[in-house]
């Protein structure tokens, strides 16, 4: 077992983003990855936990995120992993035993700034108090994948909504 955390966060859960067809990861991923790996270093979380299973590739979006927390030099007993759920979800679903069992309450939440809003949503929707840690582009002024991101994104909340509320997988205790 680890060690709970002295950082003022456990961890982070950092929300898987497409694979490329090489294998290797996305410019979403980098960023979600650099962002966490930097929360990490400054001492903001003690553990990273990388959710995202094999959707577009057969190599699981935790597992190379993993590699780039590696290689930007986060200690492998700080990693964790989840590599089943193929969207946000099952994020929240298939990590939410893995928090439990480690123990941990102080939980930041990195992916995307446009995919805070419906994955907080989802996570606060399964019992899992996080608190949002965007990753953010580089550039100072947005470009058309960005606004194109928020109205994926705008357009997907309600379908997520319905999901989650119909499902009884998050039917909370009374």
């Amino acid at each position: 077992m680890i060690p709970p955390s002295v950082d003022p966060f456990d961890a982070a859960i950092v929300l898987g983003a497409m694979v490329a067809p090489d294998g290797g990861p996305s410019p979403a991923m980098l960023r979600r990855v650099a962002h966490a790996a930097d929360l990490a270093r400054r001492g903001v979380v003690g553990h990273l936990l990388m959710s995202g299973g094999a959707v577009r590739h057969p190599i699981p979006e935790a597992r190379v995120m993993r590699d780039l927390a590696l290689a930007a030099g986060i200690a492998p007993e700080r990693v964790l992993m989840e590599e089943n759920s193929r969207n946000t979800i099952g994020n929240a679903r298939l990590s939410r035993p893995i928090v439990e069992a480690m123990g941990w309450s102080r939980l930041l939440l990195v992916t995307d700034a446009c995919h805070i809003p419906r994955s907080l949503y989802v996570f606060r929707r399964l019992g899992l108090r996080v608190t949002p840690a965007p990753a953010m582009p580089r550039q100072e002024r947005p470009g058309l994948e960005w606004w194109l991101a928020w109205l994926r994104e705008a357009a997907a909340l309600p379908w997520t909504v319905i999901r989650v509320e119909r499902s009884s997988l998050f039917r909370l205790p009374e």
